[in-house]
């Protein structure tokens, strides 16, 4: 890199100037930190629409017209008539009042409400920043993912909520519930926004620092030294697997969710006599649906509740010791002296949350799943979530553009000294 007149960086091929203004500003961070929580706040009020059984409330997808709610008596007459053709009301609510309705068409529709709020949020200021080229491309391209992910998970809510309206629900005299494959895509695409706004946000922030010769996770220059050390790299490689399995977790509770599974087997540990249930609760060839029983295995894991609360256990009890093993060795004297000081709190922050959402989720399943309780273990996976992409991004080198950048503001305050 060599140093221009105005300040800025230009490589080795003399090809491009880089100054602070080839970075996103302060204002992108920010943005993108406020859609992930906006995320974090529409993941809890989907776990207690979902809780509350309010979930198949409204019957239609109107995505303009459907801000407004019902203002009259005969418009409130209206949506609760359709309500009444669903498998939900002739199943489980056949008694139920148009004052009671209110309440889980309102619990519906604030989740709905604050799901289109996401996508304004996001999408406005996107158009605002890309118009005024606030955005290097490649960040641009991939806000423009992350823009398509948003809209095809507002999709699959729909999509989702269709297939508890099926009315051969009542003709096979089912539970009337959603999918549980929908609903784990559903959140999958939720956990995955969330991600990649926290990610892209810490990112951006990171990078505003380094180029303004600023300490990144706590540490100088040496930070990109300390990076290429092999030890630090397993490191990373085991926070990245770790991060992993933290979604998976995530994503098997929503199977879990999905087909109530929660409400059985509410002991801990033991599953009846043992840690495991019996085998043939476990692998059950009710489930399957060929004559020859070959999907027997995988449909038990993904439609028998029996097989999805252990799996879950299971998941969520290696992720437990997976986070605990990363806390121990981050505690070695050998990598101790070389994590940087923020990345050393992240991994505390993780092994502390991981032991709370471990209690959050047997006080769940002990207690048959309460709505406060379950609402909070599913805030929970977020928060685990997100202290653990902390930590892995608290090791993520600098852009090569703040980098750049930070070269030469180094040289220019050289020359003006």
């Amino acid at each position: 890199m060599f140093l221009t007149k105005d300040g800025g960086a230009r490589d080795a091929k003399g090809a491009k100037e880089y100054t602070m203004d080839d970075l996103p500003s302060k204002a992108v961070s920010r943005w993108l930190f406020l859609c992930a929580g906006l995320t974090l706040g529409v993941i809890i009020v989907g776990a207690v629409t979902r809780l509350t059984e309010s979930g198949l409330s409204i019957t239609e997808w109107k995505p303009v017209t459907g801000v407004i709610p019902p203002l009259s008596d005969a418009a409130w007459k209206e949506e609760f008539d359709k309500y009444r053709e669903t498998p939900e009301f002739k199943l489980l609510n056949s008694k139920m009042t148009v004052d009671e309705f209110k309440s889980i068409f309102y619990m519906e529709w604030g989740h709905r409400i604050l799901g289109r709020t996401i996508g304004l949020v996001f999408l406005v200021p996107y158009t605002y920043f890309l118009v005024k080229r606030r955005l290097p491309g490649p960040i641009a391209a991939k806000l423009g993912g992350l823009g398509l992910l948003l809209g095809f998970q507002g999709a699959l809510g729909w999509y989702m909520v269709k297939s508890g309206l099926d009315q051969q629900i009542v003709e096979t005299g089912s539970v009337p519930r959603v999918s549980q494959y929908r609903l784990a895509a559903h959140l999958g695409a939720a956990f995955l926004f969330f991600m990649g706004t926290l990610r892209l946000g810490l990112s951006t922030k990171k990078d505003l620092q380094w180029a303004n010769i600023g300490l990144v996770n706590g540490m100088g220059d040496p930070f990109v030294t300390v990076l290429q050390d092999p030890r630090i790299k397993r490191f990373k490689f085991a926070g990245a697997a770790l991060l992993a399995l933290s979604f998976v977790t995530a994503i098997s509770g929503a199977f879990v969710a999905g087909l109530d599974a929660g409400l059985i087997y509410n002991e801990f540990p033991f599953m009846g006599d043992g840690l495991m249930p019996p085998k043939n609760e476990m692998f059950s060839p009710k489930y399957s649906r060929r004559a020859d029983e070959t999907d027997m295995w995988w449909r038990n894991m993904l439609e028998n509740p029996v097989t999805a609360q252990f799996d879950h256990r299971l998941l969520a009890t290696t992720t437990y010791f997976g986070t605990a093993l990363l806390y121990g060795v981050s505690r070695a004297p050998s990598l101790r002296t070389l994590l940087p000081p923020l990345t050393k709190h992240l991994v505390g922050a993780s092994f502390a949350m991981v032991n709370i959402q471990a209690a959050l989720g047997i006080a769940t399943l002990l207690y048959l799943v309460p709505v406060h309780l379950a609402a909070t273990h599913q805030a929970g996976s977020v928060l685990l979530l997100t202290t653990v992409l902390a930590l892995l991004t608290s090791l993520r080198r600098p852009s090569s553009i703040a980098t750049a950048v930070r070269l030469a503001n180094k040289r220019a305050m050289t020359f003006l000294h």
